[in-house]
């Protein structure tokens, strides 16, 4: 059973590797480590860190050390942290000692969520209906950004040789995924929330037309429904069997329902050249949520395209976990690997008992293993909750 933790390059080095692997087999009971390889800006609370307290990693940048052979005429390009440089390459040292350490190394890699590079490239992320740019998500349709997330995971599996890539975000993004300092003062439910996520860029529509997708209506209906939301005293619900219809919720406007019923295509397709392009050797699985289809994921489609995915269940209950993990089985198929992530956090997780329960349930529900989040951003008292939910699944 695949049992690992997903942890901050930074957090291996404040520990020191041969700590953490120690740390994370005996007394965690974990075989896997899942390193951050590629990832986002942020503030961290860090209570395992004997200096860094608080923590705010670079934006939009590699831990590990890229192959320039591999870049050298790419329109986007990784740029690699500085803490790679001053503190080591983490991912070599994780990879080179998998044998004495008894860790597997898998690499959890940010594909499209990367603010810096949308600064840098605006004509290669994802805009609303109104043509409004979101910077911190590069379009899955545009060509420059789909080399970038291809490149990216073919640089780490050829020339690291992990075990696992974790695709995170190789997606559309939803519109209240967190930027910086973020104001809504309207007041967004999920459906608002998701109309400002559907993306009409120049690449879309352009992907959409040729596949005969009729995208200018549905962008007129999107920016319709936007302009409605803004003009509300208060925030009110027009489709009442939304998310749980899925895309059918918009049945009754038909250009609209056409390109939802599209819009999975950009990051199918993407999963799988990603996986082709990859090191056999290394599997290749999808980060998701329960609803993936708002970010435009197909699961049953991806997974005939890669090795698998781990779907989070962060703050549900049990028996929601195992709904979640049952749909995911019956969506992959019995031979895909299927993971289910956790997070041990405060107050969401309370006690061991809490994090046993959802663990079991998911794996009785049928999930192939298990990723804790996150070793640096939790007190080390909680490794012992951790050893206690994996002591019931093993």
């Amino acid at each position: 059973m695949h049992l690992s933790m997903w942890t901050y390059p930074w957090a291996i080095q404040d520990q020191g590797p041969d700590a953490i692997a120690a740390e994370l087999r005996n007394r965690a009971g974990l075989n896997t480590i899942s390193m951050a390889t590629s990832y986002h800006a942020g503030r961290f609370l860090q209570p395992r860190s004997p200096h860094q307290k608080a923590y705010f990693p670079e934006d939009g940048t590699v831990y590990f050390r890229p192959d320039e052979s591999l870049w050298q005429d790419k329109v986007i390009r990784p740029l690699m942290a500085g803490n790679v440089t001053e503190r080591g390459d983490m991912l070599e040292a994780l990879v080179r000692e998998r044998d004495t350490t008894g860790l597997k190394v898998s690499c959890w890699t940010v594909c499209l969520h990367n603010t810096r590079l949308g600064m840098l490239h605006p004509d290669h992320v994802t805009c609303n209906a109104f043509g409004n740019p979101n910077y911190y998500n590069l379009c899955p349709s545009s060509p420059v950004a789909r080399d970038y997330a291809v490149t990216l995971v073919r640089d780490i599996t050829v020339n690291y040789q992990p075990d696992m890539v974790e695709l995170e975000s190789p997606n559309f993004m939803g519109f209240a995924h967190e930027y910086h300092h973020e104001k809504d003062g309207v007041g967004l439910n999920a459906e608002d929330d998701f109309l400002l996520s559907l993306c009409f860029c120049e690449h879309c529509t352009t992907r959409a037309t040729m596949a005969g997708v009729p995208i200018e209506g549905a962008r007129r209906s999107v920016a319709r429904f936007i302009a409605e939301l803004c003009e509300r005293a208060v925030p009110e619900r027009q489709l009442p069997d939304f998310p749980a219809a899925g895309n059918d919720a918009f049945r009754d406007h038909p250009d609209l329902h056409a390109y939802l019923a599209w819009r999975s295509e950009p990051v199918t397709s993407l999963i799988g050249e990603i996986k082709a392009a990859a090191d056999p050797a290394t599997r290749i699985v999808l980060i998701d949520l329960k609803d993936g289809w708002l970010g435009g994921v197909d699961l049953s489609a991806v997974g005939k395209l890669c090795d698998g995915a781990i779907l989070c269940c962060y703050d549900m209950e049990p028996d929601a976990i195992g709904d979640v993990i049952r749909t995911g089985r019956t969506a992959l198929g019995s031979e895909k690997f299927l993971g289910v992530g956790l997070r041990v956090f405060y107050p969401e997780v309370g006690e061991a008992a809490v994090l046993a329960a959802r663990a079991r349930a998911a794996v009785d529900a049928g999930a192939d293993g298990v990723n804790f989040y996150n070793y640096g951003l939790i007190p080390a008292k909680r490794l012992d909750w951790v050893k206690a939910a994996v002591d019931t699944i093993i």
